[in-house]
């Protein structure tokens, strides 16, 4: 029994020593606008969206921070909503080469988003 305790509490040490507060990416503001764009959309328009990710944007690079997974594509979006083709061909594309992963996705989202407005 007393094996056990000391085991799981070795093991609870192990684990909780493992753990970090530090982030890969830098995630400003994207995860309260990702809410906010599907709990209260009114409150957060294209235009302001386009504002807040460039604003992330750029504190990542001044951290020297990558952009996590789907700001790019978040923007891209933004700009096609608002009518910028152009930027939001080049904000998809920058998805796409930042995460190759993504790229059928991403594909098929530039075929949606830029073909149908």
């Amino acid at each position: 029994m007393k094996n056990r305790v000391l085991t799981m509490c070795a093991a609870v040490l192990l684990f909780t020593g493992c753990a970090s507060n530090e982030t890969q990416y830098y995630w400003g503001e994207y995860e309260n606008l990702v809410y906010k764009t599907h709990h209260t959309p009114g409150e957060v328009p294209p235009s302001f969206q386009i504002e807040q990710l460039q604003t992330d944007i750029e504190k990542a690079e001044a951290a020297g921070k990558p952009i996590p997974p789907g700001v790019y594509a978040h923007l891209g979006l933004m700009y096609a909503a608002n009518g910028n083709k152009e930027l939001a061909l080049a904000s998809l594309t920058k998805e796409k080469e930042l995460f190759p992963e993504s790229a059928t996705f991403i594909d098929g989202l530039i075929k949606r988003s830029l073909t149908n407005s």
